[in-house]
């Protein structure tokens, strides 16, 4: 059973900084594509950040690219996302997902595992 438990969201003023975490649990995680997506209320959810297993290949939106950096550490088990200069539209509810065989992985349909996601709000 893969399991995966976000942590860090909370509430920031703009131009402000948060790093959300993701605990993965189950199986090797070096081997999982790990994806963050975020779906603000009355919105579908969308892509936001991404990082392949090998290589450690990091995909981007582009309305988070230069503002947001996807990072993992293998001997933790856990992947980031360092959120800085956010904006009062970064906000949503932020989840985590895992696929270890992905296709592409900027579309939420390639991964298998889902955490339950965090709360970032931002102040104007």
């Amino acid at each position: 059973q893969v399991q995966l438990v976000e942590s860090g969201g909370g509430l920031v003023q703009a131009g402000g900084s948060l790093r959300l975490s993701c605990a993965v649990s189950g199986r090797i995680f070096s081997g999982y594509a790990m994806g963050w997506f975020r779906q603000a209320p009355g919105k579908e959810r969308e892509f936001v950040a991404a990082i392949k297993s090998r290589g450690g290949n990091t995909y981007y939106a582009d309305s988070v690219k230069g503002r947001f950096t996807i990072s993992r550490d293998n001997a933790k088990n856990t992947v980031y996302l360092q959120m800085n200069s956010l904006k009062p539209e970064d906000a949503a509810v932020y989840y985590c997902a895992a696929v270890v065989v992905y296709g592409n992985v900027l579309h939420e349909a390639a991964y298998d595992y889902w955490g339950q996601g965090t709360q970032v709000t931002v102040s104007s």
